[in-house]
């Protein structure tokens, strides 16, 4: 056990570290510059490295050991943090000193995630624990660092100076970076899905054309991508951009910071129901559960009838979006080959990652010229297309093992 339990361990405090830094890093900037503008630029000028970052470095992953790539994704994030108050000592921070560390850490960010996916069949072959239970796991950890990561930052920035907290954040990706290397190298390598290591002959445009060839060819892999983006859309304009307003308009602030524990309660809640009983009954069922309940999650949030009723409609997404996210990924380790897996997954993080600056905007300008309410409603539309696209896409009806598309049978390790 561990594997994967040492791959679990160090996803968690890769995860804690994000979203700490995500919480930390702009109250920093805003300390030191003392300018709201120097924050937003600092986010604005690492989103577009971060999502090239995710395109170009899937053709790494796919040539190097997935651990050696996880590794040293980590090890970027740590070195890009930690540099910041060794900076501070020496010359004092500026704005540019922010930028040019964020740019770099992002070249870890997106990667590391892309790696620790293609690592996750290895973790199911070698660690002999079920793809369900291990991505439900995974999910659950994923939630759990969502509720813990902005209450650790906030707390450590009352408790001590930013130096210090850009220490501790450094140290939770230098601890994921040690941990994984207790996973053995021989998981980390490339194959074929019959165990044979894989060849790289081709250049690396040619083997990025290809990965986006088997992407955007397959239905299942691109209607699923869809789903998820537009699932990322709505709700990053939903939590980012509506709700900070509605509980402002309602005089109610601190229930925004309750609502978002409400959807990460939600989702521990439905992805440890999945690490639990995933493997049973049909898989269709439990994508319908999550595409239906994440729709009255939605339509319950979209309403703005109460605080209450955002406040269950944001449990409800969260619980449904833990068990339709864990499905996707038990299907993504099934379906994506094996060999082609940092590619593939490596261009749907970087969209994921392009998603939500895309959603506010659009719930910003909505809001602006209509109200809150027509952007809300305008959000829930959008997603009722994705619904109805979920429902109806012949490439999403035969959900189970060791079956593809219509019935045929799955070759995961193909190209």
């Amino acid at each position: 056990m561990l594997i994967p339990v040492a791959y679990l361990a160090s996803y968690l405090l890769s995860v804690l570290g994000n979203s700490i830094a995500g919480v930390a890093l702009p109250l920093i900037v805003l300390q030191v510059t003392g300018s709201v503008l120097g924050a937003g630029t600092v986010a604005a000028a690492t989103a577009l490295p971060a999502v090239l970052a995710g395109l170009l470095m899937g053709v790494a992953i796919d040539r190097i050991n997935r651990r050696t790539s996880s590794v040293v994704t980590d090890l970027i994030s740590a070195a890009a943090i930690a540099a910041l108050p060794l900076i501070d000592l020496a010359t004092g921070l500026t704005l540019g000193w922010f930028i040019l560390f964020g740019v770099i850490g992002s070249l870890g960010d997106v990667p590391g995630m892309t790696a620790r996916e293609a690592l996750l069949p290895a973790i199911v072959r070698h660690g002999r624990i079920g793809a369900e239970r291990l991505i439900g796991i995974r999910e659950a950890l994923g939630a759990i660092a969502l509720v813990l990561g902005p209450a650790a930052a906030g707390t450590l920035m009352v408790l001590f100076d930013g130096s210090t907290v850009l220490w501790v954040t450094a140290a939770t990706s230098l601890a994921a970076a040690l941990i994984t290397l207790l996973i053995p190298h021989r998981v980390g390598a490339v194959t074929t899905g019959d165990g044979v290591p894989a060849r790289r002959t081709a250049g690396t445009w040619s083997q990025l054309r290809e990965g986006w060839r088997v992407l955007f060819g397959s239905g299942f892999l691109l209607v699923t991508t869809a789903l998820s983006v537009v699932s990322v859309i709505v709700l990053a304009a939903l939590q980012g951009l509506l709700l900070p307003v509605y509980f402002s308009i309602e005089q109610q602030p601190e229930m925004l910071g309750f609502v978002l524990t409400a959807l990460a309660v939600g989702m521990l809640v439905g992805s440890g129901i999945y690490a639990v009983a995933g493997a049973r009954g049909r898989r269709r069922g439990w994508f319908l559960a999550g595409l239906v309940g994440t729709t009255i999650g939605f339509g319950l949030v979209g309403s703005l009838a109460s605080v209450w009723i955002v406040f269950a409609g944001a449990f409800v997404v969260g619980l449904s979006s833990g068990l339709f996210g864990s499905l996707i990924g038990v299907l993504m380790i099934e379906r994506i080959p094996e060999q082609m897996r940092g590619r593939i997954l490596g261009t749907q993080n970087a969209i994921m990652t392009a998603a939500p600056a895309l959603g506010i905007i659009v719930a910003a300008v909505i809001t602006e010229y209509a109200g809150m309410r027509w952007a809300a409603a305008a959000l829930v539309a959008v997603w009722l297309v994705a619904l109805v696209l979920g429902l109806t896409a012949r490439s999403l009806r035969t959900l189970e093992a060791g079956e593809g598309p219509e019935g045929e049978t799955t070759a995961v390790g193909s190209a």
